[in-house]
């Protein structure tokens, strides 16, 4: 019986694909890409000097690539060849985008197999998806392997071209990248408007009126009352928040349009004019409402949606995705098409009439077209996997935690986009309110007004429709309408990711979605004031990026792909580019220095709509219409780059790609041009921002400082976001810098000196030791010119002792006694009975007890000077234990037992943190995974990526000759360059 092999990209895929294929198909994983582009130390040494010593790209060549198998990957790589050899034929089945069609086309390059290949796609882990694949396989898409394979050259010149520069000039370790880079700086343009802004205090009423007139009591004049806000005054439209600029001024066009500007004095006068008149409907309106529902998920929305409304990051959402497509519960996670397949239409039209009944099922199924103009290949929208969606409730059994909540999320947007629309009726009535003489002119105008008018509106739903089901979330907004139709209202705090937007994004819809009713009237009736208020208000700054809507900005300027935005969030946070301030993205200070250089060096690198046209570029390549040798010819060399590509293009293609990489604000200048006219760039001045009264922010190799003309330093806390910087902040810093250095005495024991300073990890004690002997006579000598014999290495002379302040300790009041008393640390407290000294002292992770080299933490860091040896005994009499905890505990979790290994899987709490374990197995949480929450599935694909990768290699001893078995190897088959 022929043998067939199907090679997965995950591990985790395997079992279930097998069991649909049967037993003729056995079906191993790749466990992802099997090799890359070399880095410049794995080069054999001959190739170290020639053209791909830099790069791993010799583009003076057709941009050829250096690949080598990744040295994790070798053992894999072996056991697909072992594989290969009993089959018969061979099935490329990693996924269905440019990534999976690489890792295909990398495996045929590998393996290089003798027998029959074919490309078998699906984008759902199902029994039917898999079989359909099986009955339509194709050829490898060439097209689609020079398109990524352009993304990596290009991210590999960018990267290896500019990183460099930032190494030199901001700090070491930083990298540059096409698309972090660019929302790096979205991030800092952002906080500089708020380091910009200027607030404007404004002034506005609001009344609560009712229909019920004097003659009904007080629950019948409640039950019709509703709340208007004062919108107009003599026809003139009163200021809100949206008609000031950052500046505090108003708009242009609130100018021209004479909108009043009220202030308190105003505001109060006409509250209290509207309570002594009797307000008058002047105008009723009455609109049809209906709205739509949002279209199925793509990459892009499911995470700005998980965000808001499960509070998710993208990375988070992506690997919990991953799992569910892997474990057949939905269709492939990474797309930009908003498109269901028939069959998807069909069975949510089926659960729509089921569940909620016919009326809810539109007359026509809804088609939805694609959001981005370049979606990515032929994929559908993320949706539930199967020709018959599985609900939430049928598979809460198999599902739990982070996975279920996503799911449902999923199904919800699923199903709710095929039903019909929500409508209702939405109301808008005016009042007008004569105004008693009073002093109601406006700020600029001195006037008095006669009449005030005040809005309010309503929305009466009458058939839910899709919200029935799901209604869409909503990022924090920076003002609000809370009544449709009149006058808006500053959204206190500010800030995107604070408590505002938790509220918005919970609540769904916002505003618009809100459901009140007006009391019936008509126009010419007569209401009653119940009361009236006036309120200040002041205008807020825009509000900071969260990861959701950064993600969201990135896509409206179709910068970077969907499938890579989870890792260019992690990537930012990583580089240490911006710190979370609960949802909200805050740029670190290192974060404006690199923006700075790229903007006043680099500017093509890092402009929005240069970036977004090398996306467009890179789709055309996908689609065959631009050759890529000729697009990064011109991408690094410039104008005359596709002449110097030659021969290397593919024939027919140069033409297509003419103007591709010369978009942007100079497409005549290439990234090699950049760097050849890059001139002298002062790092002093990147570094540097200015604050106000000679006072500047400086990112120094140890962190931010403030640094004042005169010299004088500062530290700035961690803590302290930039637009909360400002002149006033930055004196206080200073004035706390000078109890920097203050002398607290002298230590009678020694006669040295002891001061307070502030330093990079907090506020200390110290000693200052006299000058070392002999050093007056070398200082000597180095005047007098005497030269120096240069000596091996410099006697090290004492350090002097030194102590971090107690939490309950202050830099400017801490006195001589407290700290001698943190500089006697450790502290004796006596011995036991053999005699072995136990001590108190202060540690890294907190105070503590040791005795020999067992230790035991204390409760507070005062009790290092209070503890007693019975105390102290006690403590060594009980079992150790971690800090926190109060005896000894088994497993944090467990978890079930491994599909794959058939072991008890169990998170453990080790040294480095929580860990997955089957007994034989380890392998750490990842960043972002709970042990409270994380899914079983998370472990058992942690466990199985572990296994795949086999033991860790010992460390070899160090010896003259494995360098040069190690050069030998090198020059291995597995290293190849090029295309065939």
């Amino acid at each position: 019986m022929p043998r067939k092999l199907v090679i997965v990209e995950s591990p985790n895929k395997v079992r279930s694909i097998a069991g649909y294929l049967g037993p003729d198909f056995d079906v191993e994983a790749s466990v992802g890409h099997i090799r890359d582009l070399a880095q410049p130390s794995e080069l054999p040494a001959a190739e170290k000097k020639g053209p791909y010593g830099r790069f791993a790209v010799d583009v003076e060549d057709g941009f050829k690539p250096y690949y080598v198998v990744n040295p994790d990957k070798k053992k894999t790589v072996t056991q697909l060849k072992k594989a290969l050899k009993e089959a018969d034929e061979l099935y490329l089945a990693t996924d269905d985008d440019r990534e999976g069609e690489a890792i295909a086309w990398h495996l045929l390059e590998v393996l290089k197999p003798k027998v029959p290949v074919k490309r078998m796609t699906f984008t759902e882990i199902t029994k039917e998806a898999v079989t359909r694949a099986l009955d339509s396989t194709r050829d490898i898409d060439s097209h689609r392997v020079d398109a990524q394979e352009t993304r990596r050259i290009l991210d590999r010149l960018v990267g290896y071209e500019v990183s460099p520069v930032l190494w030199r000039k901001v700090r070491a370790g930083l990298s540059a990248g096409r698309v972090q880079s660019v929302a790096t700086r979205l991030v800092v343009e952002r906080e500089r408007e708020r380091m910009a802004f200027v607030p404007a205090g404004y002034w506005g009423v609001e009344a609560r009126l009712s229909t019920g007139l004097g003659g009904l009591d007080e629950a019948a004049r409640a039950e019709g009352s509703f709340t208007a806000r004062l919108a107009a005054l003599d026809g003139r439209r009163v200021a809100t928040g949206r008609d000031f600029t950052d500046g505090g001024e108003l708009t242009a066009s609130a100018r021209k349009a004479s909108t009043v500007h009220l202030h308190e004095g105003a505001a109060k006068a006409i509250a209290e004019a509207v309570m002594r008149a009797v307000p008058r409907v002047a105008e009723v309106e009455e609109k049809p409402y209906k709205r739509r529902p949002a279209a199925p998920f793509t990459t892009s929305t499911l995470q700005q949606e998980a965000s808001r409304k499960l509070r998710m990051n993208p990375r988070e959402t992506m690997r919990v995705a991953q799992g569910l497509y892997e474990n057949g519960f939905i269709t492939y996670m990474r797309t930009d098409s908003t498109v269901l397949s028939g069959q998807a239409v069909a069975a949510a039209r089926a659960q729509v009439a089921e569940l909620y009944g016919p009326e809810y099922v539109p007359a026509k199924p809804r088609v939805y077209a694609a959001k981005t103009k370049g979606a990515q290949e032929a994929h559908e929208a993320i949706r539930p996997a199967g020709d018959h969606f599985r609900t939430p409730a049928q598979v809460s059994g198999e599902l739990s935690g982070a996975q279920f909540r996503l799911y449902e999320l999923i199904w919800k947007r699923t199903v709710a986009s095929q039903m019909a629309d929500a409508v209702g009726s939405t109301a808008t009535v005016r009042v007008e309110v004569p105004l008693a003489p009073a002093d109601g002119g406006s700020r600029d105008s001195g006037h008095t007004f006669s009449t005030a008018s005040l809005t309010a509106s309503g929305t009466v739903i009458t058939f839910r429709g899709f919200l029935a089901a799901y209604e869409e979330g909503r990022d924090a907004e920076r003002y609000s309408e809370a009544v449709a139709g009149s006058a808006g209202e500053a959204v206190s705090g500010g800030e995107a990711g604070g408590a505002g937007a938790a509220g918005a994004g919970a609540g769904g819809g916002g505003a618009q979605s809100r459901e009140a009713r007006l009391p019936a009237m008509i126009a010419g009736q007569e209401l009653a004031a119940l009361g009236a208020e006036a309120a200040g208000h002041e205008t807020t700054p825009p509000p900071r990026y969260t990861e959701a809507s950064l993600v969201k900005a990135l896509e409206e300027r179709e910068i970077g792909r969907p499938s890579t935005y989870a890792a260019t969030m992690s990537t930012i946070s990583d580089r240490g580019y911006v710190d979370h301030r609960g949802q909200a993205l805050v740029p670190t200070w290192l974060a404006f220095a690199v923006t700075r250089l790229l903007e006043e060096n680099f500017a093509e690198l890092v402009d929005y709509d240069f970036t977004a046209s090398m996306e467009a570029d890179l789709d055309r390549i996908a689609a065959g219409e631009a050759d890529r040798v000729a697009w990064l010819a011109r991408f690094y060399f410039g104008a005359d780059g596709a002449d110097r590509a030659g021969s290397a293009g593919s024939s027919g293609s140069a033409g297509a790609a003419g103007s591709a990489g010369g978009a942007g604000q100079d497409g005549e200048r290439g990234l090699r041009a950049m760097l050849d006219t890059l001139g002298e760039i002062d790092a002093r001045a990147i570094n540097s921002v200015p604050i106000g009264e000679g006072m500047t922010l400086r990112v120094g190799r140890y962190g931010p400082y403030l640094e004042s003309d005169d010299g004088k330093r500062a530290n700035v806390p961690a803590d302290l976001a930039p637009d909360e910087l400002t002149v006033e902040r930055a004196r206080e810093l200073f004035a706390r810098a000078a109890d920097d250095g203050r002398e607290l005495g002298v230590d009678p024991s020694t006669g040295h000196t002891i001061i307070a300073k502030d330093g990079r990890y907090g506020p200390y004690v110290t000693e200052v030791l006299p000058a070392p002997e002999g050093g007056a006579d070398a200082e000597e000598a180095s005047s007098s010119g005497a030269k120096k014999k240069r000596t091996t290495k410099k006697a090290a002379g004492p350090k002097p002792r030194t102590a971090s302040l107690l939490k309950s300790m202050d830099l400017s009041t801490v006195t001589l006694e407290q700290a001698l008393d943190l500089l006697s640390l450790p502290r004796v407290v006596g011995q036991d009975a053999e005699g072995v000294d136990i001590t108190a002292q202060n540690g890294r992770f907190g105070p503590y007890l040791k005795k020999g080299t067992d230790s035991r933490s204390l409760a507070t860091e005062e009790q290092i000077f209070t503890v007693t040896l019975e105390e102290a005994l006690a403590l060594f009499a009980q079992p150790k234990t971690r800090r926190g905890q109060a005896a000894a505990r088994g497993p944090l979790r467990e978890l079930g037992t491994d599909p794959a290994t058939g072991k008890p899987v169990v998170i453990k709490d080790g040294r480095f943190g929580p860990y997955f374990t089957d007994g034989e197995t380890n392998v750490t949480l990842r960043r972002g995974d709970d042990p409270a929450t994380v899914t079983p599935e998370r472990a058992y694909e942690l466990l199985a990526e572990k296994r795949a990768k086999g033991p860790a290699k010992k460390r070899a001893t160090r010896k003259t000759a494995t360098k040069k078995t190690t050069t030998a190897k090198k020059k291995s088959p597995s290293a190849e360059t090029g295309r065939k």
